[in-house]
C-alpha cells in the first residue's frame, strides 16, 4: 500500500465528564477539532451535568497503569495532556510510565481549585504535583492554582511577573489565564512565559459574556497539545489554542445544552 501516513496523535490523561461538558469528553473533541488523533487514559468516572457533579469514581491504579502501558507501548504521540490528578498515588504512577516511555511536550493543566474557590485535591496531593511541574513543557494554571503555586496572591497588573515567577521557580513554560480578568478594552489577556527562551508572550481576545464555559480549561490545554503535536512551537501552539477556544466560547455563547453552565461549542455545531 503506497503513501501512508501517521496520525498526529495526542494521548490525554484525565477523568471523565458524563455530562460530556469537560474531562476527557471535552479533551477528545478539542484535539479532534484541532486536527489531531485522541486517545485516552482515564483516571477517575464522574456523575456529572451542567448543574455540577453528582459522584466520583477513582480507577484503581493498577488499572490506571495498564492502560498507560497499553497505549504509551503502541502509539507514537506528538504531545501528552494531563487534567486533573486526584492523588498523590494517581500523579506518582502517570510521572513514571510518562518517564519511562519518554514522553515529549506534555501540557499539564493543574487542576486545583473549582470555580467555586474549594479545593479539588489534598495538599499532599498537590506537593506531589508541585514535584512533577518542571518534568512538563507547559503548565496552564488560572490565578487561583498560580496563587498555590507561588503561596502568595498575584494582583491583576502583575500577571506577567507572577507567570515569570511561576516558570522560574519549577523550570517549566506557563500559560497563566486571565479568564474572569478583563482589560480596559473588555478584551481578555492570557499570559505565555517561555522558559527556555526567558520571553513573554501577551495573547489578547475579546471577552465574551455568557455562562456556557463549562470545561474552557480542559479545552484549551489539549488544543494546545493538539497543536504540538502537529508540529507548532510552543508560541504558535499557545496563540492558535486560545484563539480556537475563544471561538469555541464564541459559537456557543447562544447554546443551550441542561439547565446549567453548558459547554463551549467546540465543532461550531
Amino acid at each position: 500500500m503506497e503513501n501512508i501516513t501517521s496520525y498526529k496523535s495526542v494521548l490525554t490523561i484525565a477523568g471523565s465528564d458524563s455530562g460530556g461538558c469537560a474531562g476527557i469528553q471535552a479533551d477528545i473533541k478539542s484535539i479532534s477539532a484541532c486536527g489531531a488523533f485522541a486517545a485516552s487514559v482515564i483516571t477517575a468516572t464522574t456523575a456529572q451535568n451542567t448543574k455540577g457533579v453528582i459522584d466520583i469514581h477513582a480507577i484503581p491504579i493498577a488499572h490506571i497503569a495498564h492502560q498507560l502501558d497499553a497505549v504509551l507501548s503502541d502509539i507514537s504521540f506528538g504531545a501528552i495532556k494531563i487534567g486533573m490528578l486526584h492523588s498523590a498515588e494517581v500523579i506518582q504512577i502517570v510521572e513514571e510510565k510518562l518517564v519511562e516511555y519518554n514522553a515529549k511536550h506534555i501540557v499539564l493543566d493543574p487542576v486545583m481549585v473549582a470555580t467555586s474557590g474549594d479545593a479539588l485535591i489534598t495538599d499532599g496531593a498537590i506537593a506531589r504535583l508541585k514535584a512533577f511541574l518542571p518534568k512538563a513543557t507547559l503548565i496552564t494554571p488560572n490565578i487561583p492554582e498560580a496563587e498555590i503555586l507561588l503561596g502568595k496572591k498575584i494582583s491583576t497588573n502583575t500577571l506577567s511577573k507572577a507567570a515569570k515567577e511561576i516558570g522560574k521557580l519549577y523550570s517549566v513554560s506557563v500559560l497563566l489565564k486571565g479568564g474572569h480578568v478583563s482589560t480596559t478594552n473588555n478584551h481578555v489577556q492570557d499570559i505565555l512565559y517561555i522558559v527556555e527562551d526567558d520571553t513573554i508572550v501577551t495573547i489578547i481576545n475579546p471577552k465574551i459574556k455568557t455562562d456556557h464555559t463549562h470545561g474552557t480549561g480542559c479545552s484549551l490545554s489539549s488544543s494546545i497539545a493538539a497543536f504540538l503535536s502537529l508540529g507548532e512551537s510552543l508560541e504558535s501552539a499557545v496563540i492558535k489554542g486560545c484563539n480556537y477556544v475563544n471561538t469555541a466560547i464564541f459559537n456557543g455563547s447562544n447554546k443551550q445544552l441542561g439547565e446549567g453552565r453548558g459547554p463551549i461549542n467546540h465543532f461550531n455545531l
